[in-house]
C-alpha cells in the first residue's frame, strides 16, 4: 500500500475553503482506497505553518500514477495552485 500525504499553505486565510473545495475533487478519482482532506488543527508546539492536509492510500504505485494522470487531478491543481503558497508531498510504502 502507498500512503500519499500532501501539505498546503494558503496565500490567504480567506482561501482555505476554496482550497479544500478544490482538493476534495480529488476524492472523486476512483483509484484511491482511502481519501481525506482536512484543515490542520495547528496544535503542534513547534510548527503550525501547514493549513490543509491531503491524506490518501493506494493499493500500489500503479494506482497512484493513475490517480495523478486522471483529468480531475489536473482540474484540482488548476483550481488550487493560484490559492496556495507551499505544497509539500510525500509518498511512501506502508509496512
Amino acid at each position: 500500500m502507498i500512503r500519499h500525504i500532501v501539505f498546503f499553505t494558503a496565500k490567504s486565510a480567506d482561501n482555505l475553503d476554496a482550497i479544500c473545495e478544490g482538493l476534495n475533487l480529488l476524492g472523486t478519482i476512483p483509484h484511491s482506497t482511502h481519501f481525506e482532506v482536512s484543515w490542520n488543527s495547528k496544535v503542534d508546539q513547534i510548527s503550525n505553518e501547514v493549513d490543509v492536509v491531503v491524506y490518501a492510500e493506494f493499493a500500489d504505485a500503479a494506482a497512484l500514477a493513475a490517480y495523478k494522470a486522471h483529468p480531475t487531478y489536473a482540474e484540482a491543481t488548476r483550481r488550487v495552485r493560484p490559492l496556495r503558497e507551499l505544497r509539500l508531498s510525500a509518498d511512501f510504502e506502508a509496512k
